[in-house]
Order: C-alpha cells, then sequence, then structure tokens
C-alpha cells in the first residue's frame, strides 16, 4: 500500500533538501580535521626536540626521522585536507598516524575505553574519533566542493549521453 500523497510530497522534498545539502558533510569533516592536523603539525614544527623526544619515550623507531615526516604530514595535509586535494591519500596517511598514536601514545586509553574499564568511552579518544573522520574521508571522498572535484571535472569530463552507446557499436 503506497504513502498517501501528503506523505510522499514531504518525503520528495526531504529528498531533495537532502540532495542539496550534501557538499555540506564531507566539506565540514575536511574544514575542522584538516585544521586540527595543520594546529598540531605547526605546534610540531616549531618544537622538534620535543617531538623526538616524545617519539624516543614511546618506543617509535628512528625517532628524528618519524618526527619530521610526522610534523610535516600533519602541517600539509591539514592544509591539503581544507583544500580538499589530494583528500583520499592524505586522509589515509593520516589514518596510519592515528593507528600508531593508538598504539603507542593513547594505548592505555584506548585498551581501556576498549574494555570499558576506564573513565573514558571510545569517543573519548581522540585518534579514535580522528581515525573514523579519516576513514570516512578515504571511503567517500573530499565531496563537491573541493579541489579534487574541480580537478576531476577538469581532467575527466562527463561523456556525452550518447558517447557509450557509439562505443557499444
Amino acid at each position: 500500500m503506497p504513502a498517501p500523497p501528503g506523505v510522499q510530497r514531504i518525503l520528495g522534498l526531504g529528498l531533495r533538501v537532502a540532495a542539496v545539502l550534501a557538499f555540506l558533510p564531507p566539506l565540514l569533516t575536511r574544514l575542522v580535521i584538516g585544521q586540527a592536523f595543520f594546529f598540531t603539525g605547526r605546534g610540531k614544527l616549531q618544537n622538534p626536540e620535543g617531538v623526538v623526544s616524545f617519539f624516543s619515550s614511546l618506543g617509535i623507531p628512528f625517532p628524528a626521522a618519524n618526527a619530521a615526516f610526522i610534523s610535516r604530514l600533519e602541517y600539509y595535509g591539514g592544509m591539503l585536507l581544507i583544500a580538499g586535494l589530494l583528500t583520499r591519500l592524505v586522509a589515509l596517511l593520516l589514518t596510519s598516524t592515528m593507528v600508531v598514536a593508538l598504539m603507542t601514545a593513547d594505548r592505555a586509553d584506548f585498551l581501556a575505553a576498549l574494555s570499558n574499564t576506564g573513565e573514558k568511552g571510545l569517543t573519548d579518544v581522540v585518534p579514535v574519533v580522528y581515525a573514523l573522520f579519516l576513514l570516512w574521508l578515504v571511503i567517500a571522498g573530499p565531496g563537491a566542493v573541493s579541489l579534487d572535484a574541480l580537478l576531476k571535472r577538469w581532467l575527466l569530463p562527463q561523456q556525452s549521453a550518447d558517447a557509450p552507446a557509439a562505443q557499444a557499436a
């Protein structure tokens, strides 16, 4: 039994509004997460000795090289996320840094939250939340309001409707 016409109109309107606003979730996610990584990367670049010392205390191999790499990845990666350029690649690389953070610096909080034995829940462990948003960007992409989308439209223009028919013939 179909829904009454009034309900169908409301549902149709809701779907059209959602389609028009579909650009917002990836844009806002990129802006917020990108800004967070930009600022943490900038802080690490301003105090490289402290980062090397911290990485050494965590037992991260090659602490100086890793500190230099991670600082720049967070700083420039944050900028790239904000612009929506190379979004999937940058989000994937930053996700890997969140996995390392969960295995080292935030290990105790993560394990306690995972086993529900600590005061924090999983959403209180920042690398978990960041990793989830970053993984979503890897899968969903940067959205329509991004340099990635602009480059895609420029480099891969839409084929006309009869082009697939011409190729099939």
